[in-house]
């Protein structure tokens, strides 16, 4: 269920005056409640498709073939493929 749904409360918290100056600065518009310049971060936060186990398979395995050394340069890449 939607945020929105549910009335809004009044809660003090305890920030950092840079932290609120970046708040600030995230809002679209003057008058934007911190509240939806929060609730948009926090949506930004979430990941609503989390990587398979596949995907992180491949990323581990690219990982090791980084530490490893098994590189192309972007050079042989384009020259393998023709694309220069």
């Amino acid at each position: 269920m939607p945020i929105d749904n549910y009335m809004a409360a009044t809660t003090t918290i305890c920030i950092n005056p840079r932290v609120k100056d970046m708040l600030t600065s995230l809002k679209r518009y003057p008058r934007e409640s911190y509240s939806s310049v929060v609730e948009r971060l926090a949506k930004l936060a979430i990941d609503e498709e989390p990587l398979s186990d596949e995907a992180i398979l491949g990323i581990e395995e690219a990982l090791e073939d980084i530490k490893q050394g098994r590189l192309h340069s972007e050079e042989e890449i384009m020259k393998e493929f023709d694309l220069s």
